[in-house]
């Protein structure tokens, strides 16, 4: 395959990407004099060639199940959580659904660029019915998306019974990553439990962590505080991830001044939910109401990855949602008051970059010669016009396969 005409970030000109064995071979700055020959050749017309992008976070079993058994009436997080324990008393986990609904999911995320997801899956469950069915579908998908599996335990770790042992068979299973819930345990203390127990987890498995941490409106609620310590004190920088984080939010001054410097020095990532948090936090606080989302700017003023996710599709938790990470782009960077030259012109790196860091993809991320040619054709010229025209992704291209195909839209004006 050979894509011609491309533009590159932090490249003049246009180029030629060559592709050879699921690999970049080559990549030449384009000859207009030349006229390509070959079958394999797609036309880039000028357009921008970045690499496919990183969903950090999502729950690809919870994914097309709203409204069963009931709708979330309040739209807060606790009574999502009710809603799917009681899909799970209730026995509608059905394994043929979960894969039929979740494969739906994965498909939408790639029909916006995704080519690397990151699915948290529910492991308090004694038959692990959701796992079996995405570590067999993370098999079947794997020649167009790169799928992570993050063995996250819902109820919590010492909260439900026999937590501990599930979380174990969940790892000796085949899960790629240890996740964790801890400020849903019923003490602090046993929240730091979880946290110790879901490091100790990685260590004995050379796994990743990835946890829900103070997904909650609470101040007082502050176990990344506690991550960061674990990874430094055990040296993992670079494979710890801390997802939603939404009580930093409520921080006082005070803490955050003492609280940023551990979090650079533990090298844990970021990733945030704009849109599902927006919806799911701030509930019942009255005028100005808090937008309940982690400080995002602060975050990576200091360097610190942060990647934006998509969380939920159409689930107990979110009841819209279709995967596209430049809908998440667009949010996170509202939300953080981000719309400057510093972050507007490098705003994909949070969907592309930083997630792929979070996931430890770095050493085989990126459209560079001798790695994987895992690459999209962007229907616009550069990171500001993607996030001002949300472009489509015109092309996009996983181990070298071409995944899919559209034509860039076109308006037929019938007035003067």
């Amino acid at each position: 395959m050979r894509v011609i005409n491309a533009r590159l970030r932090d490249h003049t000109g246009l180029w030629d990407i060559f592709v050879a064995n699921e690999k970049i071979s080559s990549i030449k700055e384009h000859d207009s004099e030349t006229v390509p020959v070959g079958n394999e050749i797609y036309d880039a017309k000028g357009y921008l060639a970045v690499p496919q992008f990183c969903e950090n976070h999502i729950h690809l079993d919870y994914a097309n199940t709203a409204g069963v058994p009931r709708d979330n009436q309040s739209g807060t997080l606790f009574e999502a959580i009710e809603i799917w324990r009681d899909r799970k008393e209730a026995g509608l986990n059905r394994p043929e659904e979960i894969k039929r609904n979740a494969l739906l999911a994965i498909r939408s995320c790639v029909e916006h660029g995704v080519g690397f997801i990151r699915s948290h899956v529910d492991v308090t469950d004694p038959d692990l019915i959701a796992l079996k069915v995405l570590l067999e579908l993370r098999d079947e998908v794997k020649a167009w998306c790169d799928i992570q599996v993050v063995a996250f335990p819902q109820n919590g770790i010492v909260a439900f019974p026999h937590g501990k042992e599930l979380m174990e068979k969940a790892m000796s299973m085949g899960s790629d990553v240890v996740g964790g819930i801890p400020h849903l345990e019923p003490t602090y203390g046993d929240g730091v439990e979880s946290l110790k127990f879901i490091f100790d987890l990685a260590q004995k498995y050379n796994a990743m962590v990835d946890v829900h941490c103070d997904e909650i409106d609470d101040p007082q609620s502050r176990f990344v505080d506690v991550m960061a310590a674990e990874t430094t004190k055990r040296s993992m920088q670079g494979r710890v991830t801390v997802s939603h984080a939404v009580a930093m939010a409520y921080y006082p001054a005070g803490y955050l001044a003492r609280l940023l410097p551990k979090l650079v020095e533990s090298g844990v990532g970021f990733a945030i939910a704009p849109r599902e948090n927006l919806q799911l936090q701030g509930r019942d606080f009255g005028a100005p109401t808090p937008r309940g989302v982690a400080p995002i700017r602060m975050l990576a003023d200091r360097g610190i990855s942060v990647a934006f996710s998509q969380d939920s599709i159409c689930d107990p938790w979110y009841p819209i949602g279709d995967g596209n990470p430049m809908l998440n782009m667009d949010t996170g960077l509202h939300v953080g008051h981000m719309l400057t030259a510093q972050y507007i012109d490098r705003c994909l790196d949070f969907i592309s970059f930083n997630p792929a860091a979070n996931m430890g993809l770095r050493d085989r991320y990126g459209i560079e010669e001798g790695k994987p040619a895992n690459f999209l054709i962007l229907g616009a010229t550069s990171d500001r016009e993607t996030l001002r025209v949300q472009s489509r992704v015109l092309v996009s291209v996983h181990n070298g396969k071409e995944v899919f195909r559209q034509a860039a839209p076109a308006i037929e004006w019938n007035m003067d």
